[in-house]
């Protein structure tokens, strides 16, 4: 008996040698960031990397593979991803591509990375990659922890082991299992995030070890979630040159203490782009500048589409592409920060905001849009979709676009902020939804600039705007306050306090055209689509719709009241909207 205990201890004492982490101190919590990475050297260890399907594509070698990132209660942890580098290359900066939640390791990055010289490892720590040539999808997952290896659709994948290392869908469905946990106790290191951001480290050591990769040259970017472990990472590891989070990584508390934003921001020393759609539900906008704040690094930049949730266009993703090649490769120069003022204190009593771009580079545009639909709260999520985001036409004088801002009220906070579209010299590859795009053109922002009722009243400043029942006039610029969505133009106007309807009122458009064609009118409600088809009569006459909310069918249901919609204007296929003229969008009081 007393020999097998001895054995047992040996046995125990061999397995708690080989596991990545080292074991609390004192029985205790990482209580804070440099704890918490404390005795984790994402080098130390071998990556024991076994490539799962390689090929060629467009001149860019393209492989699956997995690499280990630790061994945790014994067993050895490993992640898929899809990683690739233009043929022949050598001496390359290389890239670490992180998805979010239900995203994937993604061969389009690689592939349009590969476009640009850059060697890209896309990890997938979920476990799903997408590719035309080695897709992994949630049904060979799923295979893949029962063990069915016979089934051709079966494919190796991320495991964590026990750990709960999966966001949808899960492995193990009761997270708090003891078997599930790393530390006894309650600790971060028993959190999906650090995980996951360990991951993300173990990428790095990976491309340090590629033989194409110049292994001093490594940038680090991702998307929502992906946002948020690309601050983790770039806060907790030297090694990163230049960051940029989209969607992510601003919240200060967030993800999961004390893996946090905040002191993650306080380390960050390396160049670092943030992408802040403006109504992005989970990286908020608010939040940017207090967390442009919190840098170490002085070198940042900021690219903030308007309206958009959680999404970019192809010249946001582009600004991205330029960042890195600029601190990487030497090969672009990104035009400095905008010089921004919001003056409250004016003659009239209505603000103003005034943004002076830098020049360096041709400038095609600058739009200046406000709000006055402030949202703080993290769990606010339908109001940060869908906040009204007013245009403010600007006029240039001596390298500044200056423009009013009208209120309708001096109770609720005003936000605004410049979007600059500059061009160019060349197209540069990047992801768009699900395609690789080449663009000439890229946006830079201004940050976020705020002010608090009290600061309005303070100033002198007066609401001058009054309700009005006409929520669109289509006057030249319309569309600066609507965006696309497929082929319709969708607003969040209907929102704004300016534009709500009397009681009992109706909704009258006018609508044009030489071609007789057809017209949607969409009111969404959350998840609910309510939709009215319009039948254009044709032949240049104008033509007045009036209609009721039982006007708006979705299935069998008919809308009851206007209230919480957004609007969607969509043309019928084949239909330009050169081909089609609209006017007085109104309510029509009863």
């Amino acid at each position: 008996m007393k020999t097998l205990s001895i054995l047992l201890l040996l046995v125990f004492a061999t397995v708690a040698k080989a596991e990545t982490l080292p074991p609390l101190k004192d029985g205790k919590a990482p209580e804070n960031f440099e704890e918490l990475w404390s005795g984790f050297d994402p080098r130390k260890e071998p990556l024991d990397v076994e490539v799962l399907h390689e090929w060629e594509q467009d001149g860019v070698v393209m492989k699956v593979l997995r690499y280990r990132v630790g061994i945790f209660k014994g067993k050895k942890a490993m992640m898929v991803a899809v990683y690739g580098y233009p043929k022949g290359a050598k001496n390359i900066p290389g890239l670490v591509q992180i998805h979010g939640g239900g995203g994937a390791g993604n061969e389009d990055y690689v592939l349009a990375n590969a476009k640009e010289g850059y060697a890209t490892i896309s990890i997938a720590w979920d476990g799903r990659i997408r590719s035309e040539t080695y897709p992994i999808d949630n049904e060979a997952k799923q295979l893949f922890w029962e063990g069915k290896t016979d089934d051709p659709r079966y494919r190796k994948t991320t495991d964590w082991g026990e750990l709960p290392g999966f966001f949808f869908p899960r492995r193990h469905k009761n997270f708090n299992h003891p078997m599930r946990k790393l530390d006894p106790v309650e600790s971060v290191r028993n959190d999906r995030w650090f995980l996951w951001a360990m991951g993300a480290r173990r990428a790095i050591t990976f491309l340090e070890q590629q033989p194409e990769v110049d292994g001093e040259r490594i940038g680090v970017y991702g998307h929502s979630m992906g946002g948020e472990l690309t601050v983790a990472v770039a806060g907790s590891d030297s090694r990163v040159k230049v960051a940029s989070p989209s969607c992510g990584g601003l919240t200060p508390d967030k993800p999961a203490p004390p893996l946090c934003n905040r002191p993650a921001h306080e380390r960050i020393t390396c160049p670092i782009l943030f992408m802040v759609p403006s109504n992005d539900f989970h990286g908020r906008i608010h939040d940017l500048p207090a967390a442009i704040g919190r840098l170490k690094s002085k070198e940042w930049r900021i690219s903030s589409m308007p309206h958009r949730n959680h999404s970019n266009d192809a010249e946001y993703h582009a600004s991205v592409i330029l960042w890195f090649n600029q601190h990487l490769k030497n090969e672009f120069r990104m035009p400095e920060n905008p010089e921004s003022t919001l003056t409250l204190k004016t003659e009239d009593g209505i603000p103003s905001f005034s943004v002076t771009p830098n020049p360096s580079r041709e400038i095609r545009s600058v739009e200046i849009y406000y709000t006055q639909q402030p949202v703080t709260g993290y769990t606010e999520r339908v109001p940060a979709m869908t906040k009204y985001w007013r245009h403010a036409p600007a006029t240039k004088q001596e390298g500044a676009w200056s423009a009013p801002l009208p209120l309708y009220a001096t109770d609720h906070q005003l936000w605004t902020y410049a979007d600059i579209n500059y061009a160019n010299e060349h197209a540069v590859h990047c992801v768009s939804g699900r395609d690789i795009v080449a663009v000439d053109t890229f946006n830079l922002s201004s940050l976020l600039e705020m002010a608090t009722p009290e600061e309005l009243k303070a100033a002198g400043v007066r609401a001058t705007l009054e309700p009005s029942l006409v929520i669109e006039d289509f006057a030249e610029g319309w569309e600066k306050e609507w965006f696309e969505k497929g082929n319709g133009r969708k607003t969040f106007k209907l929102r704004s306090p300016r534009f709500q309807p009397p009681v009992g009122a109706r909704l009258g458009l006018e609508i044009q055209s030489e071609k007789k064609t057809r017209l949607y009118l969409s009111l969404e409600k959350e998840k609910h689509n309510y939709r009215h088809t319009l039948e254009v009569e044709g032949g240049g006459d104008w033509q007045q719709i009036v209609l009721s909310p039982a006007d708006f069918k979705m299935k069998d249901e008919s809308l009851e009241v206007w209230e919480g919609l957004d609007m969607v204007i969509a043309l019928s296929g084949g239909m330009q909207w050169d081909e089609v003229e609209l006017r007085n969008l109104k309510w029509i009081q009863p």
